[in-house]
């Protein structure tokens, strides 16, 4: 009983932690739509040109929230599909915290950011070369997306979007934290042997999962020698924290979510791959 407690306690805490995200989130969306959207408008192609390298400092920063911001910012069309890779690949959520409090190297921590932040500002460019859109993107009104009517005033529709957000988040991560619990380490460690040369494709999926605890589990797998640098890359390049989460609850393309993880997937593994060919260390 109190490890289910213990496991509620944890997923309150995480959800709380990414609260005022989300709404700080929603209230610049509701402002950028209503109050500046026309001008923004104009601008917004300009901005997004060097978005991937914004988009790549953001998230090496060590919090969830930030690809959860990114990825309301791309529904709304408020950023690129470019600048939202970059943040996915560059976010570090809870892997930074785990390698301080493990007393890890100062320069092996440099490296792994380093690595993650020039992963997503150079695939963020690219794929915006790719994937840019011709025709014009306006910035889309946010209860039009939902379906819903909250014409209730910038802080009000915030407050709703806020809290239906919050509860999602609860729920889904509730499940997950069970799961990892009950599935964890001990499984994990027996099927990613160092040497397994399709390791970086299972880390690869372990950092889809939509949740901070994925990131910890693989950061202490590689600090345990249970991993190579190369699966720990593939996989902390892929997870997004709960950024998945939002895209998939907002976002109405299915297509287009799954085309976004097939992104992630394919340069996590494309990169861990080379680091474990090439056997880099760090």
């Amino acid at each position: 009983m109190s490890e289910f407690l213990d496991i509620v306690k944890d997923t309150l805490i995480d959800g709380l932690k990414l609260l005022p995200f989300l709404f700080i989130t929603f209230i610049l969306m509701e402002l950028l739509e209503h109050k500046f959207g026309d001008k923004l408008n104009n601008k917004l192609k300009k901005v997004n040109k060097i978005g991937p390298i914004f988009g790549s400092m953001l998230g090496i920063i060590p919090q969830c929230g930030i690809s959860a911001s990114a990825s309301n910012f791309y529904i709304t069309r408020v950023i690129s599909l470019g600048t939202l890779i970059s943040v996915y690949l560059s976010t570090s959520d809870e892997m930074l915290p785990i390698l301080i409090g493990h007393n890890a190297s100062i320069v092996l921590i440099i490296k792994i950011l380093l690595v993650k932040f020039i992963t997503g500002l150079v695939f963020g460019f690219i794929i915006d070369l790719i994937f840019r859109k011709k025709e014009k993107e306006d910035i889309k009104d946010f209860c039009e997306l939902e379906d819903c009517d909250c014409n209730h005033g910038v802080l009000k529709s915030s407050i709703i979007h806020t809290l239906k957000t919050f509860l999602y988040i609860l729920i889904i991560s509730f499940l997950l934290n069970l799961a990892m619990f009950y599935f964890g380490e001990d499984l994990l460690s027996k099927i990613l042997m160092k040497n397994n040369p399709f390791g970086v494709i299972i880390t690869s999926l372990i950092g889809l999962i939509p949740n901070c605890s994925s990131s910890v589990l693989l950061t202490e797998l590689y600090l345990n020698d249970i991993i190579s640098i190369g699966k720990l890359l593939s996989g902390v390049l892929v997870n997004a924290g709960v950024g998945l989460l939002i895209l998939f609850r907002f976002n109405k393309n299915k297509k287009e979510n799954f085309k976004i993880i097939g992104i992630l997937l394919a340069i996590g593994v494309l990169v861990g791959f080379i680091f474990d060919i090439l056997k880099i260390t760090f």
